[in-house]
């Protein structure tokens, strides 16, 4: 499977600054520190963790939304944020993006054809027919009528905006999409019907997921591996079915045992967190989970943890291992 995004050392920190002029910073909100991991074509990576943790950020980096502090991004081989003119031009085609709430996400003020067809007035020089024929060619795709392209975003439901956003992205036919929290803004009974949406096109079209969500559930079930996030760091990822059946990192622990069960009468580990998330602007040193970990040690204030394969593509950052 050949590799379509790979990113190495990401860091992107923000800055806390003081006055109205000529304001300097006095400190640094470090919202992704040193992140590093890749998507391969047609493939989905679950990306988890808290509010705040840094996922969207991650996501706003690989669209060229913000600039990276430090660090590198690949897409097939080659760095978005060194491309210029058609190459760049290309990159902005090839990445899109389904944010978490349809409503907003969508231009109140223009009918669903207008909508759709953005991506492609902006990123092509087809005619207006040939638009409007890609146009009703992805509305059917996403299971909505063409006559839809004539009605305002108003006029559908929750889960049919969903679709129309899913779409919009679909219609310059990119290589890579970021899933924003696509389904947890949406009844529980139309969740379902947008995650095999998604995957039924992600087969038909071969097209790759970075997923972002808090759901254990969703992650479950659209992801090919998965990525736990804390505090601007990525403290574990590996395969989907590995770190479902065997976590390591005190805080995958953690957040496992907070979801539901998958039936009720199911016994699990209960492992409550003492504190509060740190803030990101002033990280506790070494390990960023050791004021809360129950399974802390001397060191592990005093020294970061590096990256350590466990088990077959499973990496952790834990001095416990």
């Amino acid at each position: 499977m050949r590799r379509l995004l790979v990113i190495k050392g990401l860091k992107k920190y923000f800055p806390v600054t003081r006055g109205l002029l000529l304001a300097k910073p006095t400190g640094w909100i470090k919202a992704v520190d040193g992140v590093s991991f890749s998507i391969n074509e047609g493939e989905t990576f679950g990306l988890v963790g808290e509010s705040g943790c840094g996922k969207t950020t991650i996501s706003k980096v690989i669209l060229l939304l913000e600039k990276a502090t430090d660090g590198s991004i690949y897409f097939y081989g080659k760095e978005p944020f060194l491309l210029k003119g058609k190459e760049l031009h290309d990159f902005r085609s090839s990445v899109q993006a389904v944010f978490q709430d349809p409503f907003s996400s969508l231009n109140p003020r223009k009918r669903v054809g207008a909508v759709v067809a953005e991506p492609l007035v902006v990123n092509s020089n087809l005619t207006k027919n040939e638009i409007q024929e890609r146009v009703e060619e992805v509305l059917v795709q996403v299971g909505l009528n063409p006559e839809a392209a004539s009605l305002f975003p108003h006029e559908f439901s929750g889960g049919q905006r969903q679709r129309i956003a899913v779409a919009r992205s679909l219609i310059v036919r990119p290589s890579l999409i970021i899933l924003d929290e696509p389904v947890s803004a949406l009844d529980v009974s139309i969740q379902g019907q947008i995650m095999n949406l998604l995957k039924d096109l992600q087969a038909q079209l071969g097209v790759a997921y970075l997923l972002i969500a808090h759901n254990l559930a969703t992650v479950r079930y659209m992801s090919n591996r998965i990525g736990m996030m804390y505090l601007g760091k990525l403290v574990e990822q590996g395969p989907k079915k590995q770190v479902f059946a065997n976590r390591f990192h005190p805080y995958t622990k953690a957040l496992f045992s907070a979801a539901l069960p998958a039936h009720p009468d199911l016994v699990k580990e209960e492992i409550v967190l003492p504190g509060e998330v740190p803030s990101a602007l002033n990280p506790p040193s070494g390990c960023r989970f050791h004021p809360r970990c129950a399974s802390a040690m001397p060191i592990c204030p005093e020294v970061e943890p590096e990256s350590k394969e466990v088990a077959p593509n499973h990496y952790v950052a834990c001095h416990l291992y």
